[in-house]
C-alpha cells in the first residue's frame, strides 16, 4: 500500500520513535543547485525579447531575467538601457528622445547617451549641470537576428559571445522563410522548457489538438537521451501505438479517420517515417527529432520544416514564449509556405496546440515531484544546464 500524496498524509498518524515515514518522490532540486537557483533565468546568454518591427524611436519596456529594460531605436540601431532613472526611479521607457543618440527621463529631463548610458544633460538644471558625467545607467548588448531583437544579459562584466554561436547552426548557414509568434505566458520558464522537451506529454495532452486531427499519436515509447555537441537529443528506440494495460483495458490513439501509423521506428517528426525529407534537414543528420540546448532552445525537426521554441525568462513567475517555424526554401515557393502558415499553422500549431502547453505550464507546481521512466528527458536537461552554466560561471569568474 502506498502513502497518499496529499498535505494531510505528511503529518498525520503515530509512528515509532516519533519518526514520520519518508516522503516519496523528489522533494527539491538540490541535485542541480545552479538550475534550482535559476528561477529568473540563466545570465550570460542572448535572449529574444520582441520583434524588430516593434522597436522604434518610442521607447519600449521589456523585462528579462527579472531586470527592467528600455529598448529604443536610434539611427536604425536598437539600444537597451536599464529602465530606471537614478534620480527618482522613474522608468526611462516613459521618456523620449529630445536629442539624437539620447533618451530623456519624462520627469526632470535627465538625458542619457544611448551607447554607454552616461548622463550627458539635465534639461531642468541648465547647460552647466554639475551632475553630468557623474551618473550612468546600465546598458545591454543588443543584436537583431531572425527578425527579432536579442538582448544579452551579462553574468559578470564579460563581453558577450557572438550571438550566432548560440543560434541553431542550420539557421546561420542556410536561407529560409519563417513564421512565428511571441507572447507573454504565466509560469516559470523552466516549466515551459521542460514541457517542450518532455518525452511523455505530447502523446496524451495533445491527442485532442486539431493539429493532430488526422494523425495518430503513439501511446508510449522507449526513448534514450543522446548528447551531441551543445545539444541533447531524444532518440526513439521503440514506438508503440496501442497497448493493453493489465486490469484496466486497452488504450489506443488510433481512430478510423486518422492516417494509419507506420510499423517502423522513426526519428524525424512524431507521427511516422517520412517519404521525403528537405535536403537541409536531411544533411544535419539529427539523431532524434527533439533536441534542446542552453539557455532553453528547443528544436523539433519535421521532414519539411523545423519548429523552434525559445523560453525567455521574465521573472520567477512569468516567461515569454517565442515559437518560430522555419522552412528552408527561397523564391516563389515561399508564397506557399506563408499561405500555409497564415492559413493554418499559426492558429492550429502556434495557437491551439501550443495553448495546451501553456495551460499545463501555468498550473505546474514542482518540486516536490515524483518522476517516472520517460522523465529521463527532464533530468538530462537539468544536468546539461547544470554543467554548462557551471562552466560559464568559471569562465567569467562570476561568484
Amino acid at each position: 500500500m502506498t502513502e497518499p500524496d496529499s498535505p494531510g498524509s505528511e503529518g498525520g498518524g503515530t509512528h515509532p520513535a516519533g519518526r514520520r515515514p519518508k516522503r516519496p518522490g523528489r522533494q527539491d532540486w538540490s541535485s542541480w543547485p545552479e538550475y534550482d537557483a535559476a528561477a529568473a533565468g540563466f545570465r550570460g546568454y542572448w535572449y529574444p525579447v520582441t520583434w524588430s518591427s516593434h522597436v522604434t524611436g518610442k521607447p519600449l519596456a521589456v523585462t528579462l531575467c527579472g531586470e527592467k529594460i528600455a529598448l529604443v531605436r536610434d539611427g536604425g540601431q536598437v539600444h537597451a538601457l536599464h529602465d530606471r532613472c537614478p534620480h527618482r526611479g522613474v522608468p526611462l521607457s516613459l521618456g523620449d528622445q529630445q536629442f539624437p543618440g539620447t533618451l530623456s527621463c519624462p520627469y526632470h529631463g535627465w538625458t542619457y547617451r544611448l551607447d554607454d548610458g552616461e548622463l550627458c544633460a539635465v534639461i531642468t538644471d541648465g547647460p552647466q549641470s554639475r551632475i553630468c558625467g557623474k551618473v550612468r545607467v546600465q546598458t545591454y548588448p543588443v543584436a537583431e537576428r531572425l527578425g527579432m531583437v536579442w538582448v544579452y544579459m551579462p553574468l559578470a562584466d564579460e563581453e558577450p559571445h557572438p550571438i550566432d554561436s548560440q543560434l541553431p547552426e542550420e539557421l546561420v548557414d542556410n536561407a529560409f522563410m519563417m513564421g512565428g509568434r511571441i507572447e507573454p505566458r504565466a509560469g516559470n520558464w523552466r516549466f515551459a522548457c521542460e514541457n517542450g522537451f518532455d518525452e511523455g506529454h505530447a502523446k496524451y495532452l495533445h491527442r485532442t489538438s486539431l493539429w493532430r486531427l488526422f494523425k495518430a499519436m503513439p501511446t508510449w515509447n522507449i526513448t534514450r537521451i543522446v548528447p551531441e555537441g551543445r545539444w541533447i537529443y531524444r532518440v526513439q528506440d521503440e514506438v508503440h501505438w496501442e497497448a493493453d494495460f493489465p486490469g484496466v483495458g486497452r488504450w489506443t490513439g488510433k481512430r478510423w479517420w486518422k492516417i494509419q501509423p507506420p510499423k517502423e521506428t522513426f526519428n524525424l517528426g512524431n507521427t511516422g517515417k517520412p517519404k521525403k525529407v528537405d535536403p537541409v534537414i536531411e544533411s544535419r543528420e539529427f539523431p532524434g527529432f527533439a533536441s534542446l540546448s542552453m539557455p532553453g532552445v528547443l528544436r523539433i525537426a519535421y521532414p519539411k520544416f523545423i519548429h523552434y521554441e525559445f523560453y525567455v525568462p521574465v521573472d520567477a513567475d512569468n516567461h515569454q514564449y517565442v515559437g518560430v517555424m522555419v522552412n528552408f526554401t527561397e523564391g516563389w515557393k515561399t508564397l506557399g509556405f506563408y499561405a500555409k502558415y497564415l492559413g493554418a499553422v499559426r492558429w492550429l500549431f502556434h495557437g491551439q496546440f501550443s495553448g495546451q502547453d501553456a495551460w499545463m505550464v501555468d498550473v505546474t507546481d514542482a518540486p516536490p515531484e515524483k518522476l517516472y521512466r520517460p522523465d529521463v528527458s527532464l533530468t538530462a536537461w537539468r544536468t546539461l544546464a547544470e554543467e554548462e552554466f557551471a562552466k560559464k560561471r568559471a569562465e567569467t569568474g562570476a561568484k
